[in-house]
């Protein structure tokens, strides 16, 4: 048992744009080095930029993004006897969230566009199509779970 307290959840503020708390951790989660400021210039250049190409909503495509990319399994090391098993659980929804703009962060960083807002805006129009490293990355997570099946009973 633990001696020390939980960790209490802080409330995260919405974003001024579009009044999301979603958007605001996708903002957190983008900075580097503490420049908030320039980490939400990027995100609300590449939400312009969607909306320039796709003619649809920015929020819109980066909801479907979200969606598209957010794991239900993965796998967990356990070790059961000498060996190690890669056992399939249910991703918590938190986690779940995390994952996905972890991913399309990652992934947009590694692009071959000029700047990071267009980097951005072109991982999230390709996740919102179902497309794109973001969503390659979901499959093989889920390929994964699925092969692993057999050792679904050793979770914890």
């Amino acid at each position: 048992m633990s001696r020390r307290s939980r960790a209490v959840r802080r409330e995260t503020v919405p974003d001024p744009r579009y009044d999301s708390t979603t958007v605001s951790k996708f903002i957190n989660c983008l900075m580097r080095n503490g420049k908030k400021s320039l980490a939400e210039r990027i995100f609300y250049q590449a939400m312009d930029i969607i909306e320039e190409k796709s003619g649809q909503p920015g929020l819109n495509v980066f909801r479907a993004a979200m969606n598209n990319a957010k794991p239900a399994l993965e796998v967990k090391s356990r070790r059961v006897g000498g060996a190690t098993y890669q056992v399939p659980v249910e991703v918590r929804p938190e986690r779940r969230t995390a994952l996905a703009m972890r991913w399309l962060i990652g992934f947009a960083r590694k692009r071959g566009e000029k700047t990071m807002a267009e980097r951005l805006a072109a991982e999230l129009m390709a996740a919102s199509r179902g497309e794109g490293a973001t969503i390659k990355k979901k499959e093989d997570t889920h390929r994964m779970a699925e092969a692993n099946k057999a050792f679904a009973h050793y979770r914890w």
